[in-house]
């Protein structure tokens, strides 16, 4: 049996809800729906490109810190609260992803548990062995 690794998120939310920043099981990297949230404060509110950047690079940090890299995502799910920002989102996710071109989804919901996040993202990172 793979041994299985959590990472903290170090939120509030985290004991309550009864989740990890991300998951590693073997060569399989999960990592959580990731908000633009730095400190209990929302970053770049209003501005969907910056918090797509935000998240991207927090993502980045937590695989690195698994031995693994942006280059190891294989899947990102993009959920948004104002679909007409595609632009400004994709932006940024294709800054960090052009190359890569993971399969990706990216869907408009309600809302997220912050009025002032307008972007999560959750990506799935396979570790080549």
């Amino acid at each position: 049996m793979n041994k299985r690794i959590n990472i903290p998120a170090g939120t509030i939310w985290e004991d309550i809800v009864g989740y990890s920043r991300a998951v590693k099981v073997g060569n399989i990297i999960e990592v959580s729906g990731t908000a633009a949230v730095d400190n209990g404060k929302v970053v770049g509110k209003d501005n969907a490109y910056e918090q797509t950047k935000f998240i991207c690079e927090k993502i980045k940090k937590t695989l690195e810190s698994l031995g693994s890299s942006m280059k190891d995502i294989v899947r990102t799910r993009i959920y948004v609260t104002d679909i007409t920002k595609w632009e400004e989102i994709g932006k940024a996710h294709g800054e960090f992803f052009r190359n890569i071109k993971p399969a990706a989804s990216m869907i408009e919901v309600k809302s997220l548990i912050d009025p002032d996040m307008i972007v999560e993202i959750e990506a799935t990172a396979i570790i080549e062995i």
